[in-house]
């Protein structure tokens, strides 16, 4: 398989870290997107770091430099996997809270794509990581009012977008995650245990971005064992 030019969000830890590992152990190039980095990140040959802040419009501008400095304005696969949870009962939710959380998981994954779309060709993927939280009828759980509506509003406009660019053949898919041991899980619901951990959901996802685009676009899978 040809090796793809790859950017990913939400690197520093979890599923992103491990997935931005098995991209560039695989030869792939990656950019990983987040604010703190570590090590094992900075040190692959196959991995570009960029320290910003998602939720700042300017910072994202940095992504479009990088990109045609760097890899020749070609794109090949989007992962959206960076996330902010805020759990707390809704009479106390503030307008702040709702509005933090939204620019890191709506506005910067709507601007980022949008950044991104000129450097993408037919065959390229975007994939955006939701929760299945985020899906109409699922079981919903009280004080993540905001995170699970955020991850609603992204699936519709993923849904959207792969409308928009059929015709270019720039495919728009979302994963709706279960419960997978991350330290999010854990700010969610202190003290379970998911069934999956994040390196193997890495794999699942790993596969799903290089391949998933044969197979769907507009879709989304809920990849869930169990619940939460």
């Amino acid at each position: 398989m040809e090796n793809k030019n790859i950017i990913i969000t939400g690197t520093s830890r979890g599923i992103g870290f491990e997935l931005a590992l098995q991209f560039a152990n695989a030869g792939h190039q990656v950019l990983a997107i987040s604010r703190n980095t570590k090590k094992e990140l900075l040190e692959h040959s196959h991995i570009s770091c960029l320290p910003i802040d998602i939720a700042n419009e300017n910072d994202l501008l940095q992504v479009a430099d990088f990109v045609k400095e760097t890899w020749q304005n070609k794109v090949d696969i989007l992962i959206h996997n960076a996330g902010l949870l805020v759990n707390k009962p809704f009479e106390n939710l503030s307008f702040s809270d709702f509005e933090q959380v939204y620019k890191v998981n709506v506005f910067a994954v709507a601007e980022l794509t949008r950044i991104c779309i000129p450097f993408m060709k037919k065959g390229s993927h975007v994939v955006t990581i939701s929760s299945m939280g985020g899906i109409q009828g699922s079981m919903k759980f009280a004080g993540l009012a905001a995170y699970s509506s955020s991850k609603g509003a992204v699936i519709t406009l993923s849904e959207l977008l792969a409308e928009e660019y059929k015709e270019r053949g720039i495919a728009f898919n979302v994963l709706a995650l279960g419960a997978v041991n991350t330290e999010m899980l854990q700010e969610a619901f202190p003290g379970y245990e998911a069934p999956l951990s994040a390196k193997e959901m890495a794999d699942y996802m790993f596969n799903f971005a290089l391949t998933g685009n044969k197979y769907f676009n507009g879709k989304v899978l809920q990849v869930s064992s169990s619940t939460p």
